[in-house]
């Protein structure tokens, strides 16, 4: 699966904002991811993202943590007029993200299904071409707010 093209089509004049953090495979690592996100959901006036942005980036964070056996990740966010798309890549090209149903009891399973609910997309790229080096799982959320008041684009 494919990258997906931006929230939409640039307006003219519309200004993108692209951050990336590179952190190491630790377990705080996804409290900073939440807070980044979070913070640059407050900064780029979309206040109405925060929870679901902190909620979706730490699923994802957390999943590299406990299924990719790599030192390092990188979290990047395009923010937009009407909403922010999140990838967060390793260089594990093994295992592919899936959904699966959580067992009552158990402390896992339920990242990707919050993910799938939450976002307005999500998906995984797989990075390097025919033989890839790594993967990104992303998703897109998007300014409801906005978009019901006609103005997204």
């Amino acid at each position: 699966m494919a990258k997906p093209a931006p929230i939409a089509a640039p307006e003219p004049g519309e200004l993108i904002r692209s951050y990336r953090m590179d952190a190491p495979n630790l377990p705080e690592t996804a409290k900073i991811a939440r807070d980044m996100v979070a913070g640059l959901l407050r900064a780029t006036e979309h206040p109405t993202l925060v929870d679901v942005g902190r909620l979706l980036v730490s699923e994802v964070v957390t999943n590299v943590h406990l299924h990719a056996r790599v030192p390092q990740l990188t979290l990047e966010a395009t923010v937009r007029s009407n909403g922010v798309l999140v990838s967060v890549l390793d260089a594990d090209p093994c295992g592919v993200p899936q959904i699966r149903k959580a067992i009552t009891d158990a402390e896992g399973g339920r990242g990707l299904p919050l993910v799938q609910h939450f976002a307005a997309a999500w998906g995984t790229t797989w990075l390097g071409g025919p033989q890839p080096t790594g993967k990104s799982v992303w998703f897109e959320l998007h300014d409801e707010k906005l978009a019901r008041e006609g103005t997204a684009p």
